[in-house]
C-alpha cells in the first residue's frame, strides 16, 4: 500500500515537472516552424538553420544556460506552448495584442511588414486594391492571413506552410502570396530556384510588426534570461553580425 502511494506521488511530481517545462538547470526547449527562411528552415543537409536558430545558440552561449530547439507545425505551435511541450517559441512570431493575453514576449528581435509576392508576369499586383477579385495564398494563422481577412473582395487560400502557398502560385492556382517581408525577400533575392520567376511587388499592410520570442505567460525566469541575453548580444555587436549573416537589413 505504501509502495503504491509512493509511486503515485512520484508520478504526479514527474508529470508536474514536464507540464511546467524545464528549469534553468535542465535547460530550455524552443519550438520553431522551420518553413520561414531565413529565420528558420531545413537546409539541403536536413539541418534546421536560420537567424533565430543562431540566436538561440548565441543566447545559450552568453547565458550559460542549455537551450535547444524542436521543429513543429505552425497550427499547433501555440497550443504546444500552453501544454508545456516546450518552453518558448522562436518562429517569426509577431507581437499582437490578442497574443499578449496568453503569451509573454521578449524584447523585439526584428521588424517586418506584409509583402505581396507574385510571379514576374503579374507584377502589376502591387497594392491591396489590385488584389481585389484575385486569389491570394497565405500561411494559415499568420498575420498575413489576418491582414487579408480584412478584405472580403479577396479570395484567400490558406496553406499549412508558406512554401506550399508559393509553389501553388507558381503552378497557377493563386495569383499572389502575402507573407512577412523578410520571407518574401528571401524567396526572391536568395533562392536560386525562384529569383528569376518571382518578384516582391508591394506592401499588403502599412503596419510594422515586431517579431519576438514567445514564452508562456508568467514565465519570468526564462523571459529574463532571454531578454538579458539579447541585450548582451546587442551590446557586443553579435546581434548585428547575425543580421548581416542572414541578410536581415
Amino acid at each position: 500500500m505504501k509502495k503504491t502511494l509512493l509511486c503515485l506521488i512520484c508520478l504526479v511530481l514527474t508529470s508536474a515537472l514536464f507540464a511546467n517545462g524545464a528549469g534553468e538547470d535542465e535547460g530550455y526547449t524552443f519550438a520553431t516552424n522551420a518553413n520561414w527562411p531565413p529565420l528558420e528552415y531545413v537546409d539541403e543537409n536536413g539541418d534546421i538553420v536560420g537567424f533565430e536558430i543562431d540566436l538561440i545558440n548565441a543566447m545559450s552561449e552568453v547565458s550559460g544556460v542549455p537551450m535547444d530547439y524542436v521543429n513543429t507545425s505552425w497550427d499547433t505551435i501555440f497550443a504546444g506552448l500552453a501544454n508545456g511541450q516546450y518552453d518558448a517559441i522562436a518562429s517569426g512570431v509577431t507581437v499582437t495584442e490578442e497574443r499578449k493575453l496568453t503569451i509573454d514576449f521578449s524584447t523585439t528581435i526584428y521588424q517586418v511588414t506584409q509583402s505581396i509576392l507574385t510571379k514576374k508576369e503579374n507584377s502589376d499586383l502591387s497594392t491591396v486594391e489590385s488584389l481585389f477579385g484575385k486569389t491570394v495564398g497565405v500561411q494559415m494563422g499568420t498575420t498575413g492571413h489576418f491582414a487579408m481577412e480584412e478584405y472580403p473582395e479577396i479570395t484567400i487560400m490558406a496553406y499549412e506552410d508558406i512554401a506550399l502557398a508559393i509553389q501553388d502560385m507558381i503552378n497557377g492556382n493563386c495569383d499572389a502570396v502575402v507573407c512577412d517581408s523578410v520571407i518574401a525577400s528571401d524567396y526572391v533575392l536568395a533562392n536560386e530556384n525562384y529569383k528569376d520567376m518571382l518578384t516582391v511587388t508591394g506592401t499588403a499592410s502599412e503596419t510594422v510588426e515586431d517579431i519576438a520570442i514567445a514564452v508562456e505567460k508568467g514565465n519570468t525566469e526564462l523571459l529574463d534570461i532571454i531578454n538579458s541575453s539579447i541585450e548582451t548580444l546587442r551590446e557586443s555587436g553579435q546581434l548585428d553580425e547575425l543580421y548581416a549573416k542572414w541578410n536581415l537589413i
